[in-house]
């Protein structure tokens, strides 16, 4: 069942969203060669101590894991797609993260990810990731009363498509709310005019998650969590909570640029 949320709920998601905004911006402020993964995740978790609020990553086991999360990010790097679980992992020149964050404040969950690179980048890599957030905002602009699910997966697939990448098979967005996983399912392609009709109040996690060598298939590692491409080429992640409106999209995950 999809939750409308009204305009003071939207509201309470947006001082959420916010957390997760700071946490992420302040996460790639630190991230740099010689800084381990799991430094990262100290440094969001004392933005969510500073905001007064709580990750609803941490603790989190969905049906598959074989044990609960144990950290408030997800950091995938390099050929790790996404659920990467941090660990004393030192980043090296030339690496490319995903950061996926969430953060819960007075009942209501925000949830964001960003890619970037660490040192010296590989212009392959600043492609990838910038088609990522060209195919959030495309996916973003979809996002309005009238159109259906299948418009914003449509759009987010264009994108990826045409840039010759690959999308992780089977994951997509979600709804969000007072839980970081609601209805509807959002996938990342599709097609347009078909699925859920979309109206106001409704509050969707937008997230695509790109393959660079252009293939959608993928394996767990054996952690049970972190999804790694079969090809090992890198991946990217860009992600939004985003509130359908009357006047248009509105998202609640925005954070500094840099």
């Amino acid at each position: 069942m999809v939750e409308l949320k009204t305009d003071t709920s939207i509201d309470a998601m947006h001082e959420a969203g916010r957390v997760v905004g700071r946490a992420l911006t302040a996460v790639r402020e630190a991230a740099a060669v010689g800084v381990s993964l799991l430094e990262l995740d100290e440094v969001a978790r004392a933005v969510l101590r500073e905001a007064g609020a709580t990750s609803p990553f941490l603790g989190y086991r969905p049906s598959f894991a074989p044990t609960p999360f144990p950290a408030v990010i997800c950091a995938s790097v390099n050929d790790a797609i996404v659920h990467g679980i941090p660990t004393g992992y030192r980043l090296r020149d030339g690496d490319l993260v995903s950061i996926d964050c969430g953060a819960e404040l007075g009942g209501w969950v925000g949830d964001s990810a960003i890619s970037f690179t660490v040192g010296r980048p590989r212009p392959a890599d600043l492609r990838l990731i910038e088609t990522a957030e060209r195919a959030l905002a495309a996916g973003i602009g979809a996002a309005v009363v009238g159109n259906r699910i299948g418009d914003i997966a449509h759009a987010i697939g264009t994108v990826c498509r045409k840039a010759g990448y690959g999308i992780l098979d089977g994951f997509g967005g979600h709804g969000i709310g007072r839980r970081m996983h609601e209805d509807p399912s959002v996938p990342n392609e599709g097609r347009p005019g078909r699925g859920l009709p979309l109206r106001k109040g409704m509050v969707l996690a937008i997230e695509p998650m790109l393959i660079a060598g252009g293939r959608d298939d993928f394996h767990t590692a054996p952690d049970g969590w972190t999804l790694r491409t079969n090809d090992g080429s890198r991946a990217a992640h860009a992600e939004h909570t985003v509130a359908i409106t009357e006047t248009g999209p509105r998202i609640l995950t925005a954070r500094s640029t840099p």
